[in-house]
This record gives structure tokens, sequence and C-alpha cells, in this order.
């Protein structure tokens, strides 16, 4: 009987150690988009070792993303590299090596391990690009979007490869910002979101799992704590400034709700709470705010236009 128990362990040992070995060891990684989002993630995929092509539709845009990532580095070696300015140096230069641009998806992704995709938050140009990157991407390639409010698994179903595919919502400034959302799909298999959940680590985040449901976790929290804000505004309980102190003081937030519907872009929160409304219209958390409608109609979008709910110089 011990032996046939021990038989068992070796056998289930052997059977572990198998599995594990065919999990994907992500070492180039393909992001496509060079804004904010897209630069950050290159940036500390670089700077963790992998090597990283960035995909944009243009050479301007991808000379300001790199242009971008340079300077973010300096002021993260400020930082790390206090004492030694020379070895700040050296990183800097050692994680610019490691990215390359590109404005033609697909020449790329021939030998890429894993597909970043941080593109516009539409989703049938998100699924144009899957659809089309599929056909040229290798068998083993992982796909995952970096989307903060559209369905996995509708961006998943555009591909051959809904096995091999998840989300990675990473936070923005991605090099500050130490979470990172793994999404796994009903068809997404356990190697894939392993492989996942280790990159996020590799690249120095965080990470925590979630099912594919509106939001996922920070933002299904964040984003109707928000609107509620400003319905509490709308009704006219209190003013946005004593909403913001509130929960400043009062719950230890380092922005209020007002503060951060300008820092995300009131057009941005308009686009997840109208898409959340029409998967779910009943559910009273997603329901539209005449007054978000009616500044983004105005195109006061927050403090990229100068002007949300405060003004900005």
């Amino acid at each position: 009987m011990a032996f046939a128990t021990r038989h068992f362990v070796r056998a289930a040992s052997s059977t572990a150690a198998t599995a594990a070995a065919k999990k994907l060891i992500v070492k180039h990684v393909t992001v496509i988009g060079g804004g904010l989002m897209g630069a950050g993630i290159a940036q500390v995929a670089a700077a963790s070792g992998h090597t990283v092509v960035l995909v944009d539709q243009s050479d301007e845009i991808l000379k300001k993303s790199t242009k971008g990532i340079e300077e973010s580095l300096k002021r993260v070696t400020k930082k790390k590299f206090a004492d030694k300015p020379e070895a700040g140096a050296e990183f800097v230069e050692k994680t610019l090596k490691n990215i390359t641009t590109s404005t033609d998806a697909v020449a790329v992704v021939h030998s890429t391990d894993l597909v970043i995709e941080a593109i516009v938050e539409n989703q049938e140009i998100k699924n144009e690009l899957f659809k089309r990157l599929d056909k040229f991407a290798p068998e083993h390639t992982i796909f995952a979007s970096n989307t903060s409010s559209l369905q996995i698994t509708q961006l998943a179903n555009s591909t051959t490869r809904q096995d091999r595919f998840g989300g990675l919502h990473f936070f923005n400034p991605v090099p500050m910002m130490k979470l990172v959302e793994v999404i796994k799909t009903p068809m997404t298999s356990q190697k894939t979101f392993e492989s996942l959940v280790d990159f996020s680590k590799a690249v120095g985040k965080s990470p925590v799992s979630c099912k594919d449901t509106p939001g996922f976790i920070v933002n299904r929290l964040l984003v109707p704590y928000m609107m509620e804000a400003v319905r509490l505004f709308e009704r006219g309980d209190a003013s946005k400034e004593d909403i913001d102190v509130a929960m400043k003081l009062g719950a230890g937030y380092p922005m209020g709700p007002f503060e951060l519907l300008d820092y995300v872009g009131l057009d941005t929160s308009k686009y997840i709470i109208d898409g959340w409304h029409s998967l779910e219209p009943d559910n009273p958390l997603f329901a539209p705010s005449p007054l978000l409608n009616k500044l983004v109609e105005e195109k006061k979008l927050g403090k990229k236009t100068g002007e949300g709910f405060y003004k900005y110089k």
C-alpha cells in the first residue's frame, strides 16, 4: 500500500511537472497602442528584461511614445538609483534597447509570445484588430486586452484562440501602479491564465484574478461610486467641493470623486457607464447621468481639455 501511495505521488508530481513545463514563459511581447497605457506597459516589460515591439499607426506617434518612455525611465532612476547615477543611466539605456517600434502589427506578431492590445475603447475596432492578428500570430501566442470596460469574452470570440486569450488590465500610470487585473474567461485555459499571472509578476506587478464581469474588480466598484457622487451633486444634496473633501478626509482617498472623474476623463467615464447600462438597463448603479452627458456634449472632458467638473489653467 505504501509503495502504491509513493507511486501515485510520484505520478502526480510528474504530471504537475509536465503541465508546468508546458506553461508558456513570455519573453517576447508585442504591445499594440503607443498611448499612455501602451507605452507604460512597454516600459515595464522592457525594464524587466522582455524584448518589446511597440506598435502604432504612425512613426510620429511612436517617436512621442519612445520619448515619453525615456523621460519616465529617467524619473524612475532618480529614485531607484539616487546614489548610483551611472547605474541609472545604464538601466535606461538597457531598457530602451529592449524596445523597438513598428507601424505594421501583422509583420511583427509572427515571433511574439504575447500580444497586449491597448488601443481605443471601441469593440468593433478591437475585434477587427484581433481577428487580423489571429491569422498571422504563431499558435502558441497569447492574446490579451488592456480594456477597462469591454467584455474579454466578446473580444476573444473574434479569434480562433479563445483558450489563449485573457485580460491584462494595467492601471495608469503603469510604471507606478502595482496592480494588474488578470481576467479569465470561461474559455481561457489554465495554462494561459497562469502564464498571464507569471508575466504580471515578472514585470513587477501584483496580479489579482477576476472573472469576465463588467468592470472587473476596481472599476466595477469605482465607477458606480463616482456616478453616485454625481447623483448626490445633481440632487443638490451637497456641493462637489464638499463631496471631494468628505471622501478625502473621511474615507482617506487621495482624490475626491469629482477630481478623479476629471483626471480619468468624463468621456471615458460616460463611455463605460453607457456600455454597462446597455448590458444591464435595469441596474440603478449603471444609470446614466444627465449632468455628465451635458458636460461631455460641451466637450468639457476634465483635465485634458482644461475644464470638467472643475476648471484647470
